[in-house]
């Protein structure tokens, strides 16, 4: 592609994707990586937390559940309505308003002094929960070359799951020495990100070029080139980056030609990813606290095994998704999810707390690619003038499954029949493997605008 006087979208969509990956990128992915760690440790510190509050305020199985979906509630708020704002104010200033409110409401969670203030507090929080991973993954998507990409944002969403095998350690080690509220209070540390972000990361250049502000992303452009041809000359300017359509989307364009069956997919794939994976991070702390009687120690350790195994799943995909790509991966981690789930439900009576933690360990090994991987794989599936839309809408049926398992588990627990809860887990995962197998496209190696022009 020549390089014309007058700058074009297209031009800065082929500059972006000649860069090699260089020391402007490792800083790029550790200010997200940050991000989706604090993410993930003030997702988790709620499950954590639970089984000791159920003992101290006498919380039931149903309170249980109603405050882990209201967690979620907030999260689904704030994946559509901040995947709005990021369309109209950008990537970079809104991921930053996501970090504090993080932040602020972690303080108020460590402060409350009864289930109907954490509820409130934690209901609020999930805001900015959920509303950072998907704006981050978007902004990094839009930075990242095609050839990298995979590996890119599999490996930013290790870090989330790192956040996870973290989380639970620091637990192990907080909670008997300074109680639970040190857990959130420790969650606060999210806001000093979001200061430094002012200055350390750029708004995405194909953000910026698709809202006519084309000097802004030449600007951005060239002082990553800047820092990239220090280490030697640039490759040439790709010449197939295809027309991009400038108009702006509406929600409606989610529904529009192709975008329709993608949309609809990715709706599908975030619901089972989330009703399971999420479902199982959730409950288990609790499960093991009050249906198996397991003491709150046996308990946190347990709980990081699980959040281990899932680590080294993430990892796992991480190596594969380039190789194998994102049909067979994906399609393989709703089946062996499935095969843990069902494997427990098989057990039947005789299942015990070592069963729960063993095939549980192993669907959560394959559900961790879906976890790490719905972020890679939806953000490249729409067009940068609704990107962030899709994905935060997207998004909100990971929220909206994460709302209605645990209340689910919740009554199932009630009528003292967890088998059942794991057999709809298993019927889920394998309803997302079909999904998968039949709808996915698949977009390894591709460049975004050629998959979604």
């Amino acid at each position: 592609m020549a390089v014309s006087t007058t700058l074009t979208e297209q031009q800065i969509t082929a500059r972006i994707e000649r860069l090699p990956m260089s020391g402007w990128y490792a800083r790029l992915m550790s200010i997200v990586g940050t991000a989706h760690f604090f993410d993930a440790f003030d997702s988790l510190t709620i499950a954590i937390v639970l089984p000791i509050l159920a003992g101290l305020w006498k919380i039931s199985f149903g309170e249980i559940g109603v405050l882990i979906s209201a967690g979620f509630v907030g999260q689904m708020i704030g994946a559509i309505g901040f995947g709005w704002l990021a369309e109209r104010h950008g990537r970079l200033r809104v991921l930053r308003w996501t970090l504090v409110i993080m932040a602020v409401f972690s303080v108020a969670c460590a402060y409350a002094w009864d289930y109907n203030s954490l509820l409130t507090f934690r209901t609020l929080q999930g805001i900015g929960l959920g509303a950072e991973v998907p704006i981050a993954a978007t902004w990094l998507n839009e930075f990242t070359p095609a050839k990298y990409r995979g590996r890119t944002i599999m490996f930013l969403q290790s870090c989330f799951a790192g956040g996870i095998v973290i989380t639970s350690l620091v637990a192990i080690w907080v909670i008997p020495r300074f109680g639970w509220q040190a857990m959130f209070l420790l969650g606060t540390l999210p806001i000093l990100l979001a200061i430094g972000m002012r200055w350390m990361a750029p708004e995405s250049a194909r953000w910026l070029a698709a809202n006519k502000r084309l000097p802004e992303a030449d600007k951005v452009v060239s002082d990553i080139e800047a820092r990239a041809a220090a280490n030697g000359p640039l490759p040439p300017l790709p010449d197939d980056i295809p027309e991009i359509v400038a108009e702006k989307a509406s929600f409606r364009d989610l529904f529009q030609g192709v975008y329709f069956k993608r949309t609809l997919t990715a709706w599908a794939m975030c619901f089972a990813t989330a009703f399971v994976g999420y479902g199982l991070l959730t409950w288990l702390p609790s499960i093991f606290r009050t249906v198996f009687k397991l003491p709150n120690e046996q308990v946190l350790q347990y709980n990081f095994i699980f959040a281990f195994v899932g680590f080294l799943g993430g990892v796992a995909g991480l190596l594969l998704i380039d190789k194998l790509g994102r049909k067979i991966c994906f399609t393989a981690a709703f089946a062996g999810g499935a095969l843990g789930m069902l494997a427990l439900w098989l057990v039947g009576d005789a299942r015990t707390a070592a069963h729960v933690i063993v095939f549980g360990c192993f669907s959560q090994f394959f559900l961790s690619f879906l976890l790490t991987g719905v972020y890679l794989y939806i953000p490249e599936t729409y067009p940068t003038r609704m990107r962030a839309l899709g994905v935060g809408v997207a998004s909100s049926w990971l929220r909206i499954a994460s709302i209605i398992t645990p209340l689910a588990v919740g009554s199932i627990l009630t009528g003292s029949n967890l088998g059942a809860a794991f057999l709809m887990f298993g019927v889920v995962a394998v309803a997302g493997s079909i999904v998968v197998a039949t709808c996915c496209v698949e977009t390894r190696g591709r460049v975004l605008e050629e998959i979604s022009p």
